[in-house]
């Protein structure tokens, strides 16, 4: 499943890499005791621990599989990158003290009880080395949904108070300002203002109803605002009834990455009721992959029924109009390769959808490989873009992506993912690499037909 001039494991002793070994650190939050970190710890676990849970804590069969699927794994070789292995003091805590045979393990002290030494140590590999990017999940012969069970082993982690620094405050500053990088709704309403008159678009913001309500992420409004104009001129061109609302309009969801149920919650349903309050038919995901699992495949669950709107990833919104020939576009000249976003492709299913955007672009859409659901991750997902620490070795896995895209011979990769592309620009900058990531939702305005 790999391209056959990828040879793993890389030499990380050469200058490019020199992987180091982590620091011997873990940040704490709060004042506890050491008791009170893993006795929290603890009762976030066994909430988590459902009938789903325990079929695949009891289903693993040690194959190693899942390792072959880890980019962290592929580029250091060394075992504690094992997706299955990130999750050993959850199921060591599942066995001890709720599986079918938690009495015996407790017994004979076959599985002993969680420390906090080990879970200080396991947060580099629970948050640092985990992208949450599903690849491992897919190659499970088990079907072990691995991703999920990093996620609710986090939830565990966040109530101990054992969660890196800077993935933690920026989930805090969502949750105080609803946004994680200082987009608040002031700086939301400053930025459309300068970019409806610089470039002379309307940006509808906050219509009191509307057939569509349109989410951003924070990277594009912080660092791609251009995407805002992008959306803009599609959505007014197609002539489509649409807003954005300030009070709910930040989709990037760091309560999930973090870990910390409750800001997720919250994160969601300020989208949620400002869909609702605007009556809207549509609520348009961002180019955001996390995003996009955490409320279309979440957001019913946590609204506590069927949500009265239809979610769509901007990919799927384009491709949508497109097919049904309401958006025509102008040929793309450059050779293209995609890059899948995890959470939008593998584990949302939205793989065909910018593929068909491209094709009525008349692109020369040339895959990589490990393409489509078998796609590498950029390797800055599920948080791993904020934690400093961890920027070696999520440096090295993006050697991956390079020489998959190099390998494919295209003049231009793209991408759906504000996050995705943060992560492309960074790994160019390290490595001085000769090609940058586009935005599908930026080119397709830059291609509307007259």
């Amino acid at each position: 499943m790999t391209d056959v001039n990828i040879r793993f494991p890389l030499d990380l002793d050469s200058p490019r890499f020199s992987i180091r070994k982590p620091e011997v650190r873990s940040d704490r939050q709060g004042d506890m005791t050491d008791a009170e970190r893993v006795d929290r710890a603890m009762q976030s676990f066994m909430k988590d621990f459902s009938a789903t849970t325990a079929t695949y804590m009891e289903s693993c069969i040690h194959c190693g599989h899942c390792a072959d699927a880890c980019h962290f794994y592929k580029v250091t070789g060394d075992p504690k990158y094992t997706p299955i292995w990130k999750l050993e003091p959850f199921k060591q805590a599942y066995k001890r003290e709720a599986g079918p045979f938690a009495f015996a393990y407790r017994a004979f002290n076959l599985k002993p009880k969680v420390t906090l030494a080990e879970l200080e140590e396991w947060q580099h590999l629970l948050y640092d080395s985990c992208t949450m990017c599903g690849r491992c999940t897919m190659i499970c012969p088990m079907g072990i949904d691995i991703a999920t069970l990093i996620s609710q082993a986090r939830h565990g982690m966040f109530n101990a108070g054992l969660v890196p620094h800077e993935l933690w405050a920026v989930a805090e500053r969502a949750e105080r300002e609803g946004s994680p990088l200082g987009a608040t709704a002031k700086v939301l309403k400053d930025r459309i203002e300068w970019l409806a008159d610089d470039y002379e678009v309307e940006i509808p913001l906050d219509k009191p109803q509307a057939e569509v309500v349109c989410t951003l992420s924070s990277i594009e409004i912080m660092k791609y605002p251009e995407s805002i104009v992008a959306l803009a001129k599609i959505l007014n061109h197609l002539g489509t009834d649409w807003t954005l609302r300030s009070d709910g309009y930040e989709a990037t969801n760091f309560g999930l990455l973090s870990g910390n149920a409750a800001w997720q919650k919250d994160m969601t349903m300020k989208l949620i009721n400002a869909a609702v309050a605007a009556g809207a038919r549509t609520l348009v995901l961002p180019e955001c992959g996390h995003a996009y699992g955490a409320l279309r495949w979440q957001g019913a669950n946590i609204y506590g029924k069927p949500l009265p709107f239809t979610v769509l990833h901007i990919s799927e919104f384009l491709a949508e109009q497109v097919n049904s020939g309401k958006l025509k576009l102008k040929k793309l000249d450059k050779s293209v390769t995609f890059h899948d976003p995890c959470q939008v492709s593998r584990r949302g299913g939205a793989t065909q959808a910018p593929r068909d955007v491209l094709q009525a672009m008349g692109a020369d859409l040339r895959e990589s490989r490990d393409s489509g659901a078998l796609g590498w991750c950029c390797g800055g997902g599920g948080g791993v873009v904020t934690i400093h620490r961890a920027d070696e070795l999520r440096h090295a896995a993006f050697d991956i992506n390079i020489r998959q895209i190099n390998a494919t011979g295209a003049e231009i990769p793209v991408t759906s993912c504000s996050n995705c592309r943060q992560t492309f620009d960074d790994g160019q900058a390290h490595y001085q690499w000769d090609k940058s990531m586009n935005s599908l939702l930026e080119l397709v305005a830059d291609h509307i037909a007259d």
